[in-house]
């Protein structure tokens, strides 16, 4: 199927997303992405009453259908309507929470290239309106998960746009942010550490 952007440009994606993973995290947990882990997680806390957080539907708008047989129809052509902004968003506790999700390969810093301006922009308009806004980083061959907020960001994101560095560093991540728990039930905790960031805001 082709999937175009608003501009007409083919959507071309990644190996990484659309093929399953397969770094060793713990065994019930092969092969699972960052995506994967993290809707088990709103299921998880959807099923216990701590927080009501879904992954947005991607804004396609569907132009050609094939189809092969009566009972099935195949998607041939779509583009994407508008500009996705982030992953993910919901309520937890009485915040309105907005987050991206954002895993790398890369041992020594996150880069900013797969971040883009309209993500940005959404994310600083949910902050201006008292939202909780931030990024759930994956150094998937660390084993390790950070939540990076949006105010922590920013700064750097800037520095990118004044030609400085277009990545952010590891040590520049743990500084900034709160690491994420892994576990079982749930696997990632990240609302555990999002009452983290508020209590080290509030202290």
């Amino acid at each position: 199927m082709a999937i175009r952007y608003p501009n007409g440009k083919k959507f071309n994606p990644s190996v990484s997303s659309t093929k399953k993973k397969s770094y060793d995290y713990s065994f019930s947990n092969r092969g699972k992405s960052l995506e994967d882990e993290l809707n088990d997680t709103n299921e998880y806390y959807l099923a216990h009453g701590l927080a009501v957080i879904h992954k947005k539907p991607v804004p396609i708008q569907i132009v050609n259908v094939r189809y092969p047989a009566r009972s099935a129809a195949v998607i041939t052509e779509a583009y994407f309507r508008t500009p996705s902004t982030t992953d993910y968003n919901g309520v937890w506790n009485g915040y309105y929470v907005d987050f991206e999700a954002k895993e790398t390969k890369n041992k020594t810093s996150l880069p900013l290239q797969n971040i883009h301006m309209h993500q940005v922009q959404h994310m600083k308009q949910v902050i201006d309106q008292s939202g909780l806004a931030f990024f759930i980083v994956n150094f998937t061959l660390l084993d390790r998960y950070f939540l990076l907020p949006f105010e922590e960001f920013y700064p750097l994101w800037q520095r990118m746009e004044e030609g400085g560095r277009k990545s952010i560093t590891l040590s520049e991540i743990e500084e900034r942010s709160i690491e994420i728990n892994t576990g079982f039930h749930p696997r990632l905790d990240y609302i555990q550490a999002v009452a983290d960031w508020i209590k080290r805001k509030t202290d």
